[in-house]
């Protein structure tokens, strides 16, 4: 134990004992829910996208490691607001944990192809709010998933402009605020054969997903799946 840990002792984002981040009983009481299609939000076997709910530029499907309550949004207001950048490492441990154990459909998809056609892209941060945080958590997220998965990692998507945070804004509010505010990067444009899992830290309307989505497919991404800590 370190003389930082000793002076500022880990708590668990739960129940608040000493000892690290997370403990094992709080680990066990993030809610799962059944998941549901990103269209429509009804459920949907393995997140997949109703086919009456398919749109040329939509996501195909949405998988979520739980529902937004405690403990779960706690460990993520901390990795997200705090920087307590280790929480990255243990939520994304416990969602490959759950692949390995429940196999979702998106990783199905992505084992039939042994991975090569798939790449994993964060949704950005303006350059002004990252500078100011620190840090993308959905960077951070997407990163240790492409060196625990062994999927190329890309950050195609910039955002273009600064909009205001989309906690504070009501649903049609949200997709106004957001479109229009991002563009890929020239070197993915026209490639056909690439699959794409889509990381954020929360899914609340899908608008930023979504829009994210809209700018992959329409730059020439195959499949876009989205991939978030909670919903």
């Amino acid at each position: 134990m370190g003389i930082l840990d000793l002076l500022f002792p880990k708590k668990c984002v739960g129940c608040k004992k000493s000892g690290g981040y997370f403990c094992a009983n709080c680990v066990a009481d993030i809610k799962q829910t059944d998941l549901v299609c990103p269209k429509c939000e009804r459920l949907a076997v393995g997140g997949v996208t109703h086919p009456i709910c398919k749109r040329k530029f939509g996501l195909d499907g949405l998988w979520s490691l739980g529902i937004y309550n405690e403990p779960l949004r706690s460990a993520i207001q901390k990795l997200k607001y705090k920087g307590v950048e280790e929480l990255a490492q243990i939520l994304v441990g416990i969602t490959l944990k759950y692949w390995a154990e429940y196999q979702p459909f998106v990783l199905d998809e992505i084992k039939k192809s042994g991975g090569k056609d798939w790449q994993i892209i964060p949704v950005p941060l303006h350059w002004f709010r990252e500078n100011s945080r620190g840090f993308n958590q959905a960077a951070l997220i997407g990163q240790l998933l492409s060196k625990k998965l062994g999927l190329s990692y890309y950050e195609a998507i910039k955002r273009t402009r600064y909009t205001k945070q989309q906690v504070r804004l009501k649903g049609k509010e949200r997709q106004q605020n957001i479109r229009g505010a991002f563009t890929i990067d020239s070197r993915f444009h026209g490639n056909d054969n690439v699959n794409v899992l889509l990381i954020d830290d929360v899914w609340t309307t899908g608008s930023t997903l979504r829009e994210c989505c809209y700018v992959l497919k329409r730059a020439g991404a195959k499949k876009v799946w989205a991939l978030t800590l909670a919903r």
